[in-house]
């Protein structure tokens, strides 16, 4: 009787082991292996768009800065590797602002500047008022949203060559309506060349660009309580009181955002001043996207093009590290 109560006493515990008695001094390996493959399992699903981000973007963005340190012409283009090191000479030529380059790169860098303010300011806009206007329910209100995505949803070459034949001197729809039916102007207007042309990008670009801007905000509304909107209507607010007090601080956070990815964007388009204008962009409308393209292949000299594109990087990098640290320390500050 008293061995059997000795051995009872002397059986380990759920927590400790045969041999010593201690808690903890030997493992699962089966759990541990688990608890590997749920710390891992993240980064495996990552590892395939690393890789991909790191062949499309980050390789050649290297090539690009290796290639603004050289003399790279077309003599050199066959093996851009054996191009002579040229120094920081291709970057002092981009910034001689008193040089045909580089005063041409500044009015190409202005002109860009004020064209990202005008497109993302009008896209905030229209995209803030359409995205309010459809927060109410009535009929033909899930007809009216397909409809405003319908340009974000197009592809960019077919609704930019679409505005190309609508900008027409002669047989254009915009001068059709402008000139004809609503008699505005002596002569029908040139859209694609001369200082029209920048209108004409802003239009294209607006028009491409607010439905991004609808869909964000709209999705951003829906997390607003519709308690605090009866509230106010019981305080006595009216509609303009309620979207300045409710609806604009608690689109915020959305529109710190989407601001941000809207001037990106816009700064950086390409394809809708390529395919506007072609090659050669009037002066008025002279992006800096395309006016890097045109100093690097048509001219053909690469090095000068690279180094412009790697201070086009650098300017994007300090502008987003303010925007950010600027709207950070505004939110702190709020909260």
């Amino acid at each position: 009787m008293t061995t059997t109560v000795a051995s009872r006493h002397d059986r380990p515990g759920p927590g400790t082991t045969r041999k010593t008695g201690r808690p903890g001094a030997q493992r699962n390996p089966r759990r541990s292996g688990r608890r590997l493959r749920h710390v891992s399992l993240p980064y495996l699903l990552l590892l395939p768009a690393l890789v991909l981000e790191l062949l499309v973007h980050l390789v050649p963005m290297l090539m690009g800065i290796v290639m603004s340190f050289k003399e790279l012409t077309q003599f050199y283009i066959s093996n851009w590797s054996e191009a002579p090191w040229a120094g920081l000479d291709n970057f002092r030529m981009a910034v001689d602002f008193n040089a045909p380059v580089g005063e041409a790169l500044l009015k190409s860098f202005l002109t860009t500047c004020l064209f990202t303010v005008c497109s993302v300011g009008l896209c905030w806009l229209i995209g803030t008022a359409a995205a309010i206007f459809l927060q109410e329910k009535f009929r033909g209100r899930g007809l009216l949203r397909t409809l405003f995505l319908v340009p974000y949803a197009l592809p960019v070459y077919a609704a930019v060559i679409t505005w190309v034949f609508m900008f027409q001197r002669d047989n254009g729809l915009v001068n059709h309506v402008l000139h004809d039916q609503l008699g505005i102007g002596d002569d029908p207007a040139f859209w694609l060349v001369g200082d029209n042309a920048f209108w004409a990008l802003l239009t294209v670009s607006v028009w491409k660009g607010w439905p991004f801007a609808f869909l964000t905000l709209m999705a951003g509304l829906q997390n607003i309580p519709k308690d605090m909107y009866e509230a106010a209507a019981l305080d006595g607010a009216g509609v303009w009181k309620q979207i300045r007090h409710i609806t604009l601080p608690s689109l915020r956070p959305v529109n710190q955002v989407l601001v941000l990815v809207l001037f990106l964007w816009t700064f950086n388009d390409f394809n809708t001043p390529f395919v506007l204008f072609g090659k050669a962009a009037p002066e008025s409308a002279d992006l800096i996207s395309l006016h890097i393209y045109q100093s690097s292949f048509q001219t053909w000299n690469f090095g000068t093009g690279s180094a412009m594109s790697v201070l086009l990087l650098l300017f994007l990098l300090v502008v987003t590290g303010v925007y950010l640290l600027v709207t950070g320390r505004g939110g702190k500050a709020r909260a």
